[in-house]
């Protein structure tokens, strides 16, 4: 039989995590609340990392904003190559077309 996944809103995991900072030990967090210590040890590294930003849920990656514009400047890029390759393609279609192509 399949086992649901839990799902943990933001201020359980905010409880959890600031429960650590503490200096209770995690494990013992952990069996209080009766999840697993690697939950709380993620969810400690992520609140380090983006603090007020941490736990956007519904799987949506935190990122900072070097990162952000490093995937949107990814995507301009894909986007100027892929207008490049079309136009190359039309200058040797209209190229054959005006008999100036040797191969004609």
């Amino acid at each position: 039989m399949k086992r649901e996944r839990r799902r943990f809103d933001k201020e359980f995991k905010l409880m959890a995590v600031n429960l650590c900072l503490t200096g209770k030990p995690t494990r013992k967090i952990a069996d209080d609340l009766g999840i697993r210590t690697e939950l709380i040890s993620r969810w400690k590294r992520e609140y380090t990392e983006f603090r007020e930003g941490s736990f956007s849920g519904h799987g949506r990656a935190n990122m900072t904003e070097d990162q952000k514009e490093n995937i949107q400047l990814k995507k301009l890029l894909r986007e100027a190559q892929m207008e490049r390759d079309i136009l190359k393609k039309a200058v040797s279609i209209f190229s054959k077309s005006d008999g100036k192509h040797l191969n004609s």
